[in-house]
């Protein structure tokens, strides 16, 4: 099975404490470490451990937090093509408290493909699924030559830019960086997913079917929420191009995420298929 993904990479720093800090207080982190990740790159990895291999395409710093990105994301398994450019790697710095609960902070913009870069993306026509969270409308439109295209709503306006039809659309609700609202595509996704962590999330369809999914039970402690929702989204393209149907689909995405809970950072918990 072919699959990949065009978007994002951020240089992620975490520090585990037992609270985020309040205005004006100081906090000791009691473990920091630190590797590549963002959306792109999480879903990339996922990807990658239930197909056994993914392409991430993507657009990198010039300077040392990019080149070691594309390093640690190669040994993590991934086929990574990618664009340098002369600006500095974007980052982030999470704060990860006892109840697992990430905080993050974003330091730059976000960096990914664009037709400029002259990236292969004609290889995505090879693909069976292919998940976009950023780039531009010509990005995205190459990436609708697969055969599913499930895309995060965090890249709404390039989504309205690019006006490709998406097999399906992940969103929060409760997330205002991840909201869709009826009317927001044109043409409409064929399927709408909104995440709702501990308790599941909803589901709604083009021709008016809707539902619910409950979540998948934590497949040990909970440690670290980073990741957890690009890993669902990973899990659900890998899911709808494999041809499951679609309560099997939203299964297997739950136990995606689900599992990333239990591993420290992006990549640690992420679920594996033998």
């Amino acid at each position: 099975m072919q699959v990949a993904v065009v978007g994002h990479v951020e240089w992620v720093e975490f520090a585990r404490v037992e609270r985020v800090p309040a205005q004006g207080a100081i906090v000791h982190a009691r473990e920091a470490w630190e590797e590549p990740a963002g959306g792109g790159a999480v879903a990339a990895v996922q990807l990658a451990r239930l197909a056994g291999k993914a392409t991430l395409y993507t657009a990198l710093g010039t300077d040392d937090r990019g080149r070691r990105a594309r390093a640690e994301l190669e040994q993590l398994g991934l086929r990574v093509v990618a664009a340098f450019r002369p600006e500095p790697q974007r980052r982030a710095f999470t704060h990860v408290d006892d109840e697992g609960e990430r905080t993050i902070t974003v330091i730059g913009e976000r960096m990914a493909p664009r037709e400029a870069d002259g990236l292969p993306l004609a290889e995505l026509a090879t693909c069976d699924a292919v998940y976009f969270t950023g780039g531009d409308a010509s990005a995205l439109r190459a990436a609708r030559t697969a055969r599913v295209l499930v895309a995060t709503a965090r890249a709404l306006a390039t989504l309205q830019e690019g006006a490709v039809a998406l097999d399906a659309l992940v969103g929060s609700g409760s997330d205002p960086s991840e909201r869709y609202a009826d009317g927001d595509l044109d043409p409409p996704p064929g399927l709408v997913v909104r995440t709702a962590g501990e308790r599941g999330g909803t589901w709604e369809t083009a021709d008016g079917r809707a539902g619910s999914y409950p979540p998948e039970p934590v497949p040990g402690t909970v440690v670290d929420s980073y990741g957890c929702g690009d890993s669902f989204a990973a899990g659900l393209t890998f899911a709808l191009g494999a041809g499951l149907a679609l309560e099997e689909a939203l299964r297997l995405a739950a136990r995606c995420g689900a599992a990333c809970l239990t591993g420290r950072g992006a990549y640690a918990g992420q679920l594996r298929l033998d």
